[in-house]
């Protein structure tokens, strides 16, 4: 998927939990998941088994998405919301992890086997948050600050605390709106 400005996609794996949430573009209204078809789609395109989408696995999914845009806005210095943490643990309790240790004895948190459906789709999510958490790299999973985007992004910077999807776009809109707010405040009442 195209990143916005030149940003690179999160590195596995993270990348699925960046794919997920931007199938929906906010400012244009493009929406990859409109129809359980397009969900079973798009999850066959990530390795998973399309079956068992319906009505209500994707009504599922897209709470999923949602949730996980709330949890990386998160990531940028706002609070999740007690709805989205009780919609992501209901979520959660559906899909079980498993704990799997190769021939080398290197363990990984994995779905558990045979999940289908809305819970294939949060398992995959939730083991590689597992991973990325044990890594470090989570938290630099963001939402862009821009209510009108949203976009999630993987913040590279040195210092982590990248607000915006782009500074090309998001973020110049957001200083020119502060520039023309200040310039409004700072200007002489009419006399």
């Amino acid at each position: 998927m195209e990143q916005p400005g030149v940003r690179d996609p999160a590195p596995e794996p993270l990348r699925f939990v960046q794919d997920l949430v931007n199938t929906v573009d906010l400012e244009s209204d493009r929406d990859e998941l409109r129809t359980a078809a397009e969900a079973a789609a798009w999850a066959r395109r990530q390795g998973l088994s399309g079956r068992h989408f319906d009505a209500g696995a994707l009504a599922d999914v897209l709470t999923l998405r949602e949730a996980l845009r709330e949890v990386c806005a998160a990531h940028a210095g706002t609070d999740v919301p007690a709805a989205t943490v009780d919609a992501l643990d209901r979520l959660l309790a559906r899909a079980p992890l498993r704990l799997a240790v190769d021939a080398e004895g290197r363990a990984a948190v994995r779905p558990a086997d045979g999940l289908t459906g809305a819970a294939g789709v949060t398992a995959a999510a939730a083991s590689a948050i597992a991973r990325a958490s044990a890594d470090g790299t989570w938290q630099r999973l963001k939402a862009c600050a821009a209510d009108s985007c949203r976009w999630v992004y993987y913040d590279r910077s040195p210092a982590g605390r990248s607000r915006w999807c782009t500074m090309a776009i998001c973020g110049s809109r957001a200083k020119m709106r502060t520039y023309r707010k200040n310039s409004r405040a700072d200007a002489p009442e009419p006399g």
